[in-house]
């Protein structure tokens, strides 16, 4: 079982994460502002307080862990750009203090640089407002980012295009940079299902250094 790290864990997929997390069994540090905002109780949870935007508090919350992830959010569209790429770099930065000791790191990502079946990216489609172009953008900024870094081992994780609470089914289709589309061309997956995801990818590790992306 692994030992997990996570940032944003009383957040709407952060909440999904920690539950999926300690339905399987593993070990979780749930890193928070406010503590007594976290009501999760489990033998196998630990509520911790920590800034994601500050690296060194980072590095001491990842030291020991097997895994760091960051479901962090920034609310709208400004808080987007004020916290999605400056966590990153906060990530990244405190993580290379740990050296070869440094945990997995696994973000939750964005749908707008996904290539649609037209050949473009969801951010493309016309009449979106300006805050959910912010929010994407500010993910595609981090995405930017995390391609650069060779020395800490990241995956980010883009959700389909609409992602919102629903039915754990526990079933998922997957891709690399392609939104993934049913038959009827939309996009979508419940929080549940990609919490499932992204605690299928700490189990058995298969996009290590890479963005990749779920749906139904």
């Amino acid at each position: 079982m692994a030992k997990i790290a996570l940032f944003g864990a009383n957040g709407t997929i952060g909440t999904r994460v920690l539950r999926e997390a300690l339905d399987r069994g593993h070990q979780v540090t749930a890193v928070v502002r406010d503590p007594a905002k976290l009501t999760e109780q489990h033998p196998n949870l630990t509520v911790t307080t920590g800034d994601v935007l500050d690296p060194v508090s980072v590095a001491a919350v990842a030291k020991g862990q097997d895994v760091v992830v960051s479901a962090v959010g920034g609310g709208d569209g400004p808080g987007h750009i004020a916290t999605i790429k400056p966590a990153a770099e906060s990530l990244v930065t405190g993580l290379r203090t740990l050296g070869d000791t440094a945990p997995r790191l696994i973000t939750v990502g964005g749908a707008g640089s996904l290539r649609t079946p037209d050949g473009k990216q969801v951010w493309d489609a016309e009449g979106l407002p300006e805050f959910l172009l912010q929010i994407m953008h500010a993910h595609g900024d981090a995405l930017d980012f995390y391609r650069t870094v060779s020395d800490v081992r990241w995956t980010n994780v883009s959700p389909a295009a609409l992602i919102e609470p629903g039915e754990r089914s526990g079933t998922y289709r997957s891709a690399l940079n392609d939104l993934v589309v049913d038959a009827a061309g939309k996009s979508r997956i419940s929080v549940e299902d990609y919490a499932v995801a992204l605690i299928d990818e700490i189990e058995t590790p298969k996009h290590v250094g890479e963005r990749f992306t779920v749906g139904d």
